[in-house]
Order: structure tokens, then sequence, then C-alpha cells
């Protein structure tokens, strides 16, 4: 819960330190791969940065973020009622054309990862894809009061062939975008086939 605490605490410094990150060139695999006006899932949507973008172009959006303090800003920020839940929870099937997780998988625990993958692939529709992004690395740690659950390429494609229907569209490494920042991130496009 030492996570939740952080981003309760700290909502309106970390929503101020990513929202004007460039995000268009994540989003463009993403939504290149999604039918006109997808219904898509942010989950783990933090300030609500990337459901506003959704919105702005067009697409049909919810939102889930498990910090309270988050969901307030996101909620005001994107005028979406923003749900107050975990991915642990998510429990929707058939619902969505995307399930944008971008940051948010990265403090899910690793054991759990193929069991929130799960219910991620239960709430996608037919053809339906999923984008998510870790810190790129291999360990499971803690830092500046947070829990981090990094993956690389091998565990990547370790838990791709845990599910036998969905295929890798894309896996990329990207530079951090934030000024004072020099980490990597492993970026992953699934898609569940039909």
């Amino acid at each position: 819960m030492q996570t939740i605490d952080y981003y309760n605490h700290h909502a309106e410094a970390f929503a101020h330190s990513t929202f004007y990150v460039e995000m268009e060139s994540l989003y463009q695999p993403f939504l290149a791969l999604l039918p006109e006006y997808a219904h898509i899932l942010d989950l783990g949507c933090g300030s609500g940065r990337d459901s506003l973008a959704f919105k702005n172009k067009g697409y049909r959006v919810d939102a889930i973020d498990y910090s309270e303090e988050l969901v307030k800003t996101a909620t005001e920020l994107t005028g979406i009622q923003v749900k107050h839940q975990s991915f642990y929870g998510l429990d929707e099937v058939a619902v969505y054309d995307g399930i944008w997780a971008c940051a948010s998988l990265l403090h899910c625990e690793r054991r759990r990862l193929t069991e929130v993958l799960e219910r991620m692939l239960r709430a996608l529709k037919s053809e339906g894809v999923i984008y998510m992004s870790f810190k790129y690395g291999d360990s499971d740690r803690e830092k500046d009061g947070r829990e981090f659950t990094d993956l690389n390429e091998v565990q990547a494609h370790e838990l791709l062939a845990q599910f036998n229907q969905v295929s890798l569209v894309k896996e990329w490494v990207t530079e951090d975008k934030r000024p004072d920042r020099s980490e990597q991130w492993l970026n992953l496009l699934w898609k569940k086939q039909a």
C-alpha cells in the first residue's frame, strides 16, 4: 500500500511532472491498431493526461486509478468520471478495443502480473490491443517510497508465452522524456487473437 500512499501524498507534483511529457510517439502505434471511435480503458490513468488526449481525439474512454487523489485530479482534468479501482479488481468482459497501461503495471507485483494480464485480456474484445510500459530492467525494487516491477525483453517473452491467444505486435525501448530522467522504458503492444 505504500505505493498508493506515495501517489496520494504527491498527486499534484506527480501530475505536474508528467503532464507535459511528449506522448504522441507512443500513442501512434497503439491508436493505429484500433478502429475508429474505439473504446479505450486507461488502466492506472494517473493524472489523466492520456485519457484526455484520447478523449480529444474522439475515442470513448474509461479510466481507473487506485490513488484516490489521482482519481480526483484525473476526473477534474478530463471530465470523465474516473473510477477508484485497482487493476487487481478489473472484471469487465469483452468491453474494450484497447487497454492503455502506461507506466501502471510496473506497480503490479511480479507474481500477479499473469493474473492481471488475464483480467485485461478478458476485458478486451476479440482483436483488442494492449499497450503497456515498464521501466527497463529485471528486478523488483523500491525507490522513493514506491515499489517497482521492472521488465526486460526476456521476461516479457516469458509472460507472453503464458497466453496462447495473444501475439506480440511491437516491442521497443525508449528513453524517459522527462528532462531530469535518464531511465529507459520497455514498451509492449500485444494483440488478442480473434
